[in-house]
């Protein structure tokens, strides 16, 4: 008989949806924090501080140097091939630098009295806009050391998203990287509470002169000089309490403003205590974390500051420093730091699992044969809980494979968006269990995991032991609570990790959440019969590409539209994917336009529009117009489909008022979706 992860509470007979259901470690109470003793993310750090102060807290990487190399590009140019000479740059860093948990309270209480002497008050607010690195999570604890609200923002949001987000936070100060000076600049004068600034980093000194030349009346002081202002003027911690405001994250939202997600210090350390419930069994002594993914994203945050509490080594690199490829006379991150323990968005695995096939590609016939029968041979063995038997499977072939990522790597956790299960099934099989994680910001980015003893494909797991979840019918899609085998329904999840709701947004909090604290998800669930669950779909056009970040159909559809060759348009994402595709309805005289520049005669418009110097141009075109647009990188287009026929209502793919039918045009279009995600 299946042992259910789950315990049934609460009504019976609501209709409409499921009963809740909890972790069968919360049966009778969820829970609100991993100890009686923490209560904030201030008492999280020092758990460890006093529980282990000489061990291995945080680890980082210097450059050395930066080594330019030049290539020779190929580019078209008004149809012809053009060859240009460009440069990239890479890096030799360092080895890891390690501070002890004695050591980071030192810096964490150097940066919170610095904060203080530097004019920012408990409460205050301070924008933290950087790329992940130790001195992000190092500022941000010092801030909690002085009871100071962080307000994240990714490095990527944009000026127009990051003064939303600064002025609707009222911030007193900034936190950013050298590099981003530029950005603040452009935005300081339009957000009247910002009085002070601090960077981390080796800034040009044109970009300082400039900042203070443009707003000569900000203050501004390098995170070095911040530190030692600290040591020079100690104060007593004002530590927060739970109800206090641990941060506003804020999100990279598709249409309109971000928006502000409200977590408190209870909301992460009732995370904490969740994720420490059902995964504390698996961690070992001397585990190391590599922390690399956006910090402003709240995966993880929450990873990292778990890992804090466990006593897990962070050792930080960055997506340009990763992998050898990327570094010069040095090894990668991943390499040197040689971690046990990995997070990683669908992408990121993505990535991995093509390298490892393109290596096994480049081998002979035998070779390829070899890898290909070991990896199903383990994975028959996987399946049937034979995992004994695999050992001969590692030794012969797949510990090349582990080597790449240090050879040490145990478990890795993945989250963000649906992660394929081709390539879950792949890399768990080459390199180690590919576990996952099911959540969003206003959970404090946790609401269920797979645990290595319940693994299987397709599921995110089971509730995180301070979460309870119901299912709420969607009749509209199809969904609903009675369904067999298994019920079907909206994900509602409510709990002490989650979010108040939106800053200064009480129209947004309403629509979330409901008037008895349910968070209102989006995301389509399925129960199993083993209390674990799978997402299956969105309840509306919002979705999440594999990265993790949202992009908004009909936005798309709206700029690319514009587009000339372009009569209508509708844009497809699949969440397994890193970007869009098309599907266009071609503009016949604008086509033959384009034929006639490229050269091409003798073709009909039907035909032109599967010629693929046609598509490409179109392609093209479209790319051209999202960069004009300021579209990020994930809502361009990977490819497109043209159509030489009109959409209309009598044909099913248009309503009466002109507007898509997205599913019948998806489904009309299935084969061809198909092919421009790479498939036949």
């Amino acid at each position: 008989m299946t042992k259910c992860l789950t315990v049934e509470v609460g009504p019976s007979d609501v209709e409409g949806e499921t009963r809740i259901r909890r972790s069968v470690l919360s049966a009778q109470r969820l829970m609100s924090a991993p100890t009686d003793d923490v209560k904030t993310l201030y008492d999280v750090f020092n758990h460890s501080v006093n529980v282990r102060p000489n061990l291995k807290a945080i680890g980082y990487r210097k450059v050395v140097k930066i080594i330019d190399e030049e290539k020779e590009v190929t580019k078209i140019v008004g149809g012809e091939e053009v060859k240009e000479k460009k440069t990239w740059k890479f890096f030799k860093m360092s080895g890891y630098h390690w501070l002890t948990y004695k050591d980071a309270k030192q810096v964490v209480d150097s940066i919170g009295c610095g904060l203080r002497k530097f004019g920012v008050e408990p409460k205050d607010k301070i924008t933290v806009f950087g790329a992940t690195s130790a001195n992000w999570l190092l500022l941000a604890h010092g801030a909690f050391t002085q009871s100071i609200t962080i307000v994240t923002a990714y490095d990527t949001l944009g000026e127009d998203g990051l003064l939303h987000s600064m002025n609707e936070a009222e911030v007193a100060c900034a936190y950013t990287n050298a590099d981003l000076l530029n950005t603040i600049k452009n935005v300081a004068g339009k957000c009247p509470t910002l009085k002070k600034i601090v960077y981390d980093g080796e800034a040009k000194p044109a970009d300082v002169i400039a900042l203070q030349d443009a707003h000569p009346h900000l203050e501004l002081i390098t995170l070095e000089e911040l530190k030692q202002l600290g040591v020079d003027n100690p104060v007593e911690p004002t530590p927060p309490a739970a109800r206090d405001y641990c941060c506003i994250m804020y999100t990279s939202g598709s249409t309109g403003n971000p928006k502000g997600v409200l977590l408190t210090h209870g909301n992460l350390v009732a995370a904490i205590g969740g994720v420490n419930k059902m995964l504390t069994k698996y961690i070992q002594e001397g585990d190391v974390l590599l922390a690399y993914l956006p910090l402003a994203h709240v995966l993880e945050f929450l990873v990292e500051n778990v890992c804090l509490f466990w006593g897990v080594t962070l050792g930080y690199g960055t997506v340009r420093t990763l992998t050898d490829a990327s570094v010069r006379e040095c090894q990668g991150d991943i390499k040197e730091l040689r971690p046990t323990l990995m997070t990683g968005v669908p992408a990121v695995w993505e990535t991995i699992r093509k390298g490892v096939l393109a290596q096994v590609s480049q081998g002979s016939p035998l070779v390829q044969k070899i890898f290909h029968g070991a990896l199903n041979a383990k994975a028959w063995c996987l399946d049937r809980k034979l995992g004994a038997l695999t050992g001969i499977f590692d030794t012969v072939v797949f510990n090349k494979v582990k080597q790449q990522t240090g050879g040490r790597l145990r478990f890795a956790l993945s989250g963000g968006a649906p992660i394929s299960s081709e390539t879950q099934r792949f890399l768990t099989t080459a390199l180690c269990p590919i576990l996952q994680g099911y959540g969003m910001t206003e959970s404090c980015g946790m609401c269920a995991i797979l645990t290595p003893d319940v693994f299987n494909y397709g599921r995110v797991g089971s509730p995180v032991p301070c979460t309870e979840v119901k299912l709420v019918d969607v009749p509209d899609a199809g969904y609903h609570s009675t369904d067999s085998p298994n019920p079907r329904g909206e994900v509602f999840i409510r709990g002490p990790s989650i979010t108040a709701g939106y800053f200064k947004n009480p129209e947004e909090t309403s629509a979330t959440l409901t008037a008895d604290r349910w968070l209102k998800t989006g995301d389509i669930g399925e129960w199993h019969p083993d209390g674990t669950i799978s997402i299956i779909d969105r309840k509306k056009n919002l979705v999440k590409l594999s990265h993790g970040e949202y992009i908004a159909l009909e936005k798309l559809e709206s700029v690319y539209k514009s587009t000339a060759y372009c009569n209508n348009i509708c844009v497809y994402a699949d969440s397994m994917q890193s970007k869009p595709v098309a599907l266009v309805v071609a503009s016949e005289p604008r086509i033959l336009e384009l034929a006639k520049a490229k050269g091409i005669d003798n073709k009909d418009f039907a035909s032109l529009c599967q010629d693929k110097v046609i598509i490409k141009g179109v392609l093209d075109a479209c790319l051209a117009t999202a960069k004009r647009a300021g579209l990020k990188p994930a809502e361009m287009l990977q490819g497109v489909y043209l159509e030489s026929d009109e959409w209309t209502a009598q044909a099913g793919l248009l309503t009466a008022a002109q507007k898509l039918k997205r599913k019948e045009i998806n489904q009309a279009y299935v084969s061809q979706i198909k092919v421009l995600y790479g498939g036949k």
